[in-house]
């Protein structure tokens, strides 16, 4: 309305010319317009910023870390501001809904996802064996370093050790360099031997080579070189000496030989040791050559059907049961017992075995050893229980395996012996009390219960 007021009091050539100039205003303001937005929409770059100095502005990736201030990040997510430090391995995001930076704590298991090179750098050297922070061609390598290391560490030690040690060689060497041989058993036998054969050696110097000579021949191997020596003859024929000391360690000698070795047992059979044994036995002999001698047959006996056989046929049960008349010799009765017992253990043992074509030979053999009937027919039975009236524990122990053995046999005259039964009474007494002290103190199979357990088996069997 204003226009058209102004219009009215115009004439034309003005109004014409107030016309141009709107237009003209409209344009201007258009073509401005369009311009503003590019402008505003252009993000200033601050590189292309300088200060008053002249200089480029220091950027928030250049700063010093010391003059940043540390950002120290929670499991939740927390809004970064301009110029905080975020420590290394943090999770950030751009909040599309706010437009702000925020940063975290990884969770547990998203620490897995960290680089290699990170975790390479967290090893430094280490050796990590968790699967997820190696490689394969790693632990290969890795494995192959730890086998270098350990041929190294051999090679090192075995260097150490020749350092210290010497090796036979030299040694050898240095003992002749010092008039000193290395001698080996084989030669040491031989020389023993030579010694004890010797008639230039005194009576000494023979004990001590047979006390020597027990020492080695222990040994299977060296007992069969002593018999390849000539030894075991020599020391059967020492057993003839009028010297005592020399018929004692002869017939030790002998049984040290003759243990567990068929080959030495055949042999010594064969060269008359049986009987140069049983000699010594039933003569008038000292304790301790008896002793020896007794060791020695016990040595030829065990595991030797044909030499049992043989100790029958030459009377051998009589000349122990003898030993049992003899003064002095009391220490021998539970030797004898033993002996007995294990020699028919042995048949019976082996008779319970399964059969093939050499144990059936050799039961054939054990056959031929009428050992037990022998022990009867002599009485036997009576001799060892009058031992269960021995005082020692271990004594009674012996004899109670060995009536046991025989109560098949001896049975009828156990019964009609009224000694036996008081003495079988007078030891379940002593071994009830000793067994109700040992279960006191706690132990209920106890060495004393075992023995009462014997002693009432037989009264058992005697009712």
């Amino acid at each position: 309305v204003a226009m058209s007021h102004w219009a009215g009091l115009l004439t034309t050539p003005a109004k014409v010319n107030l016309l141009l100039l709107v237009v003209s205003a409209v344009f201007s303001w258009s073509s401005l317009s369009d311009r503003v937005p590019e402008f505003a929409l252009t993000k200033i770059e601050e590189s292309d910023i300088e200060d008053d100095s002249g200089k480029e502005p220091i950027k928030e990736d250049d700063a010093d870390p010391e003059d940043l201030e540390v950002f120290y990040p929670t499991h939740q997510w927390q809004t970064l501001r301009p110029g905080n430090a975020v420590p290394a391995g943090s999770h950030i995001r751009l909040n599309l809904q706010t437009g702000e930076r925020e940063a975290k704590l990884p969770d547990s298991e998203n620490e897995r996802s960290d680089t290699r090179e990170e975790r390479r750098r967290r090893r430094l050297g280490k050796v990590d064996v968790d699967s997820n922070s190696f490689t394969s061609q790693e632990l290969k390598k890795a494995l192959a370093k730890m086998k270098e290391s350990e041929k190294a560490e051999r090679k090192a030690h075995k260097e150490e050790v020749r350092k210290k040690f010497r090796s036979i060689e030299q040694l050898k060497e240095e003992f002749e360099k010092l008039n000193v041989k290395v001698e080996t058993d084989y030669e040491i036998i031989l020389k023993l031997i030579s010694k004890f054969n010797s008639s230039a050696s005194t009576l000494d110097e023979k004990v001590a080579a047979l006390y020597d000579l027990e020492y080695y021949v222990h040994q299977v191997d060296n007992a069969k070189d002593f018999l390849s020596m000539g030894g075991l003859q020599l020391v059967i024929e020492g057993l003839n000496s009028t010297e005592a000391v020399l018929k004692e360690n002869a017939a030790f000698v002998l049984g040290a030989a003759l243990s567990s070795n068929p080959k030495v047992q055949i042999e010594a059979i064969e060269g008359g040791a049986l009987q140069k044994l049983l000699v010594i036995l039933a003569t008038d002999q000292s304790l301790a050559v008896k002793k020896k001698a007794l060791f020695a047959l016990s040595s030829m006996l065990r595991h030797f059907p044909y030499a049992q056989q043989q100790f029958l046929k030459l009377g051998g049960l009589q000349v122990l049961r003898s030993l049992f008349r003899q003064k002095g010799m009391d220490t021998l009765y539970v030797r004898v017992v033993t002996l007995l017992y294990d020699l028919i253990m042995e048949k019976m043992l082996l008779e319970d075995l399964q059969h093939g074509d050499q144990m059936e030979e050799k039961i054939q053999q054990y056959r031929q050893v009428k050992l037990v009937p022998a022990v009867v027919e002599q009485d036997w039975c009576m001799v060892v229980s009058n031992l269960l009236a021995m005082p020692e524990h271990d004594t009674r122990e012996k004899v109670l395996k060995m009536v046991g053995v025989l109560m098949a046999f001896c049975k009828e005259r156990y019964r009609g012996d009224q000694t036996l039964s008081t003495t079988l009474s007078l030891l379940r007494s002593e071994y009830e009390e000793l067994a109700a002290e040992e279960q006191r103190e706690g132990d209920k199979d106890g060495y004393f219960q075992e023995l009462l357990g014997s002693v009432n088996t037989i009264i058992q069997e005697l009712r």
